[in-house]
């Protein structure tokens, strides 16, 4: 598939918002040849009050490599039989499917997220996991790629997943420029949980775990427990523990893993810091342990990671 100029069929349908529609072609647009089809016959009318010319019909599926649904109705209504049956054939002979957002309706309405993990905008998480239960919904994560079958959150996740297909497909190069035009980041850390409405601190206790977490984010290089923590944000270590969970969505040692994550590739991109010292400050102590974790998250390791994202060392 590296070696021809890959296809993106993008469905679009009537009373769409144009920014869903635009992800995709945004993305996808530099490197591959996209197409916009739609079930109906055109004009179709956009949630923006204009309306859009789209010159193709859903046999654009069939000779596409990536099809993406970038977004569907918020009511949830069934998908004509045309579009399940396009998706499917297209599923059918390899190409990769793309749900966006609510766009993961149909794709699971056509039965290509059967048995798989899946993820749609956290607010329509239950939506999709109550009407379709063979699908294993996660609402915390900004995307899922399950390799023929591609979904994400909500609109700025849709960017984040169609760049990591980029990128899996052109390389780090091409999707960084990409981002880069945008203005967005190529890589974002954590999930939708940090998005997720949670009550407004009202009490002294809630006051005092946010200065915890704002602590630990700045030592991170020194080691952290469970009870110390609980200690210092006056909890028990089992009211810590729900609380931290209630608040991030995840663990403390996957929040802590991330958050170190997170500093050592900031390292990488932005300074000439020895693989040793980046492993030092960012807390895994050893180049040896920052090079597991870097390799188990990220699938490469440290030295690659700032070959290919070194902030400035590449052009737009």
């Amino acid at each position: 598939m590296m070696s021809k100029s890959l296809r993106v069929a993008v469905v679009a349908f009537d009373g769409m918002t144009p920014f869903h529609l635009s992800v995709p072609c945004l993305v996808f647009g530099g490197a591959f040849d996209v197409i916009v089809c739609a079930a109906e016959k055109t004009p179709l009318a956009t949630s923006a009050g204009f309306s859009i010319a789209v010159d193709h019909g859903l046999e654009a599926l069939d000779g596409a490599d990536i099809v993406a649904m970038p977004a569907w109705y918020i009511d949830f209504r069934p998908a004509p039989p045309p579009l399940l049956d396009a998706l499917r054939r297209a599923h059918a002979r390899g190409a990769r499917v793309v749900g966006l957002c609510l766009g993961a309706f149909p794709v699971a309405e056509a039965g290509l997220l059967d048995g798989k993990k899946a993820t749609t905008h956290w607010e329509l998480a239950d939506a999709l996991a109550s009407r379709y239960p063979q699908v294993k919904v996660d609402r915390e994560v900004l995307y899922v790629d399950e390799g023929d079958v591609l979904t994400s959150g909500g609109v700025a996740a849709g960017l984040d997943c169609c760049l990591h297909l980029l990128r899996e497909l052109r390389g780090a190069d091409v999707a960084n420029k990409v981002a880069r035009r945008l203005l967005i980041a190529p890589h974002r850390q954590g999930g939708q949980a940090q998005f997720i409405e949670h009550p407004v601190p009202s009490n002294p206790a809630e006051g005092r775990f946010s200065e915890v977490l704002g602590w630990v984010a700045r030592h991170l290089r020194e080691p952290h427990s469970i009870d110390a923590l609980a200690a210092r944000a006056a909890m028990s270590r089992r009211h810590f523990t729900r609380h931290f969970r209630q608040a991030t969505g995840t663990s403390f040692k996957q929040w802590l893993l991330g958050q170190r994550l997170a500093h050592a590739r900031r390292m990488l991109e932005s300074s000439d810091a020895s693989i040793e010292l980046v492993a030092t400050e960012a807390g895994f102590g050893t180049a040896l342990s920052l090079r597991q974790h870097f390799r188990t998250a990220l699938r490469t390791t440290p030295t690659e990671y700032r070959r290919q994202f070194r902030i400035g060392g590449m052009g737009v």
